[in-house]
Parts: structure tokens; C-alpha cells; sequence
């Protein structure tokens, strides 16, 4: 394939273990690049420190890598008149608004938008863009959990906007058949392209034998700020774990992540339960999870936290909203069910049976890999744009 001119827009930077979103972004500005694309990437970020990481990890003149600190949101009347027209737009600042409209000015190929938010600074580029949605707020049920007025408000000018944006690009990339579908519902005339979340699986170490805990645990690690991830924690601690407590006496819970303590202060008095915020590095907390429950009420996309469980070795149990986008099968790569007696059963399985364990964690080790390396996800980007760009000629 030629070599293209490509204006990347990302919402985190990349970083292999900052955000869910960024580690996608390592793996797409690394690909991309070393297969000869020239690409100018503009990245938003809330932490300076994220910045230093990404731009050490790509530096210039090899990569041309921006980053921009995300402004902090106005109170004004004109700011909330913006934000009602064109929500989470703040995040974008002037500064990379003017950079991105420079460069735009300037031959290019391709304009891409990862992150349905991101459409809104390529409204006016349409002909050569692309827009990647990785979910949809409409479909996790945001703002469910609050019934304020001020959320009933935010969730009708989220999900307008959602609407708005879906409709407005002739080509959308997304990570699962099911958001590919619903998309396709809103925008009847855009091609759809689905692609899964790419993630660098060399950076997860993987043992043949995992080490048994004294203790059996089962785990839950993801963002509580997070509606899916929030409603897995719920139904796990309130429908879940009595019954699985029952059947192993001796196992613990262990719940791990952003804002995990905030979230569910609530729980904390309840007997074998562990919760830890904010830990720098989620990795020993897979090593010492026997089984990792994750069944979100509602949630789409591919689930990373779900994907790094694959990678590492960790059993997965969970329902069809935690595994969306991997074409992973019930009893071979995970435990995959819906109700409330089969996500027990499966769990207290495994927590029993180490055997079960090794077999799942080695199938579902070598699907992420086959599914989501860097080489197969890099390359079908690839061949979007080459379709983008034909249909141009």
C-alpha cells in the first residue's frame, strides 16, 4: 500500500497503560507509522504526566505527536450553551483546533476521528474522513443512575448529539457487530466497517501455570466511573456474590479500580470484600484473581479490562455485553451466560476446578492474540483507508 498522509485525532495519549482508550492508540500511531503512513496525531489529555510518558514513548522528529492539556470547563452561559449544542467538545482546545484546521489547510488523505466526540471537529471534512466509535452512551445506559434533573437534561442532549453525529459521517468504523448494526439503524447510508480494539499482547506476561491463591478470589477490575462497569459491581455484590460466598465459604471478593471506593462506599462493610481506588498498576491485582466476574447490566464495545484478563491469564466469567466484539465461546475461552444462576455456576466451577482454569486461560490467551494483535487490527485499518481513498480517485 502507498505511503498516506494521515491526520489522526485521538482522545487520550498513547500510552500502552494510561486510559482503556490509549493503549488502542499505542498500538494505531506505532502501526501506522512503521508502515511507512505519515501521520500527525493530535492527542487530548487531563495529565500533564500522560503527556511526558506519550511523547518519550514517540518522539519527534520519528512521530509527529501533539498533545494538549484538556481546558478546564467554563461556567459561563456561553460555555453551557456549547456544551448543549456540542457536548464533550470542551475537550478539545483551542489551540489543537487551530493546529488541526492548519494542517488541514495542507494536502492530506485521510482524516481520522477516533471516538464519536472527535466527529465534531470533522463536520466540515466529511469527504475524507473516517469516525470510530468505540460505544455508545445511548446504549450503556449513562445517566440511569442518576435522576436529577440536571442528568435528565444532560442525558437528552448526549443522546441527541450521539444521534446527530452518527448520522452526519458517510464512513464509520466501530469494534463489535452490535454497535455495526445499531449504527447502521441511524445512518442508513454510511458504510460501516468493523474493526476490534488492537491491544500489544507482548506487554502481558503470560505463565503456563497460573499460582493458585490460598484464599480463592474472585475479582472485578475496571473504571466505577463507568456505568457498565459500575452496574457489574452492583449485580455482583447484590445478586452474585452471596450465593457464590455460600457455596465456597472460604473465597474472597476483590473489586479494583478508578474511583472503586467512591463508587461503592455503600458495600464496604460487607465481610471478605476488598476494594482498592486509583492502584498505579492493575496487573498484580489479574495475578492474584482466580476468576474474574464481569456481567454489566448494560455495555457496549469491547470490553479492554475484559481483554486484558484474556491476556494475562485470568478466567473470565461473564455475559454477552462483557465479551461483545470477541468471538469467544461459552466453556472454551470464558464462562459466557446471562442469568444470574449461570454466572454463579460457572464461577464456583472454576474457582473449584484448576484444570477448567488452565484450559480456558490458554484458548482465550491464543484468541485475543489471533483476534486483536497489533498486526491484524493495524493492517484492516489500513484497508479501510485504501477503500476510502479509491472511491475518491
Amino acid at each position: 500500500m502507498k505511503s498516506l498522509r494521515i491526520l489522526l485525532v485521538i482522545n487520550s495519549p498513547p500510552i500502552p497503560f494510561g486510559n482503556a482508550d490509549a493503549r488502542w492508540y499505542y498500538v494505531l500511531l506505532k502501526g501506522l507509522v512503521e508502515k511507512g503512513h505519515h501521520v500527525t496525531a493530535f492527542a487530548t489529555s487531563s495529565k500533564s504526566e500522560d503527556i511526558a510518558k506519550a511523547q518519550a514513548l514517540f518522539p519527534s522528529p520519528n512521530y509527529d505527536l501533539r498533545c494538549y492539556l484538556i481546558p478546564k470547563q467554563s461556567t459561563g452561559i456561553m460555555a453551557k450553551i456549547k456544551t448543549i449544542r456540542q457536548p464533550y467538545s470542551y475537550i478539545f482546545s483551542q489551540e489543537l483546533r487551530q493546529d488541526l484546521a492548519t494542517e488541514l489547510t495542507k494536502p492530506y488523505d485521510i482524516l481520522h476521528l477516533e471516538q464519536l466526540w472527535s466527529g465534531w471537529l470533522g463536520l466540515q471534512h466529511r469527504k475524507r474522513a473516517v469516525a470510530n466509535v468505540h460505544y455508545l452512551f445511548s446504549l450503556d445506559g449513562a445517566f440511569e443512575y442518576n435522576n436529577s434533573l440536571e442528568t435528565h437534561f444532560r442525558r437528552f442532549f448526549t443522546y441527541q448529539a450521539e444521534q446527530k453525529l452518527l448520522k452526519a459521517f458517510p464512513r464509520i468504523i466501530t469494534l463489535s457487530e452490535r454497535l455495526a448494526k445499531h449504527i447502521q439503524q441511524v445512518n442508513s447510508q454510511a458504510q460501516i466497517y468493523t474493526v476490534p480494539l488492537g491491544i500489544d499482547f507482548s506487554l502481558y506476561p503470560f505463565a503456563e501455570k497460573k499460582q493458585l491463591n490460598q484464599q480463592p478470589t474472585v475479582g472485578l477490575i475496571g473504571g466505577f466511573n463507568w456505568t457498565p462497569s459500575y452496574s457489574a459491581a452492583e449485580r455482583l455484590i447484590n445478586k452474585l456474590w452471596p450465593e457464590i460466598k455460600r457455596r465456597v465459604p472460604n473465597a474472597k471478593l476483590q473489586i479494583v479500580g478508578r474511583s472503586a471506593k467512591n463508587a461503592l462506599a455503600a458495600f464496604s462493610h460487607i465481610k471478605d470484600l476488598e476494594i482498592h481506588q486509583d492502584v498505579p498498576d492493575t496487573l498484580p491485582y489479574f495475578a492474584n484473581t482466580d476468576v474474574m466476574l464481569y456481567a454489566p447490566l448494560a455495555g457496549s464495545g469491547m470490553k479492554v479490562k475484559v481483554m486484558e484478563a484474556f491476556a494475562l491469564g485470568t478466567p473470565v466469567v461473564t455475559n454477552s455485553d462483557g465479551i461483545e466484539g470477541i468471538p469467544a465461546c461459552d466453556g472454551i475461552h470464558a464462562g459466557i451466560c446471562e442469568d444470574d444462576e449461570g454466572l454463579i455456576k460457572r464461577t464456583v466451577e472454576l474457582l473449584e476446578n484448576t484444570f477448567l482454569q488452565d484450559k480456558l486461560r490458554l484458548k482465550a490467551r491464543q484468541l485475543i492474540e489471533e483476534y486483536c494483535s497489533p498486526q491484524v487490527t493495524v493492517e484492516q485499518i489500513e484497508q479501510i483507508y485504501q477503500i476510502i481513498n479509491s472511491n475518491l480517485l
